[in-house]
């Protein structure tokens, strides 16, 4: 199983407005496990930080949850990792990138290793940024998860979400242009 390619025929996710209220909300004060061994307190973030969630990554050789690719929008977190992996040069120029999912530290610094990510991942195993952002998730095999979703925060206070998003392994370069944008808006 090549977990770091996409599918093709994979379900859509639809915008079922999950995500409307989050735009123009301040990040909360809650501190999460970060793969460096420290602990991020969110409301620390400063300048530009992407945050992008996700509801969790497969390892080689261990079965995805059953039925996991019929769930619109589930599949795709590899690639969605290896997007901002391989943009991380281009898009450190103008944010941050942190990773997040429900996974633990322990499993999330494995997927760091493996994948050779630049950058950090956090791991949000009792859901604080769910219960303070009213943030969307999914039941699969009995298990909480995440709905993808990519937050641009500046001076803490989300600036721009992408949500659904689709096709995970494009969403990089969709943070990257609007990066770009943004950047040219401010400074013309």
């Amino acid at each position: 199983m090549d977990l770091e390619k996409s599918l093709d025929n994979l379900p859509i996710p639809e915008d079922d407005g999950a995500c409307d209220h989050l735009t123009g909300l301040e990040l909360p004060g809650i501190e999460l496990p970060c793969t460096d061994g420290n602990v991020t307190k969110l409301q620390s973030l400063s300048d530009m930080t992407v945050i992008y969630i996700y509801p969790m990554t497969g390892k080689p050789d261990v079965a995805l949850p059953a039925a996991w690719d019929e769930i619109p929008g589930a599949r795709g977190c590899t690639p969605q990792a290896c997007s901002f992996r391989d943009n991380h040069s281009e898009i450190k120029q103008y944010a941050t990138v942190y990773g997040l999912s429900s996974q633990d530290t322990d499993y999330q610094q494995e997927a760091k290793i493996r994948l050779h990510l630049p950058f950090e991942l956090l791991s949000d195993t009792n859901f604080l940024l769910k219960q303070k952002l009213n943030l969307p998730t999914f039941i699969v095999e009995e298990i909480e998860r995440y709905k993808r979703i990519t937050l641009i925060i500046r001076n803490n206070i989300i600036a721009k979400v992408f949500y659904p998003v689709f096709p995970p392994d494009q969403n990089a370069i969709e943070v990257l242009n609007w990066l770009k944008k943004y950047q040219e808006n401010t400074f013309s």
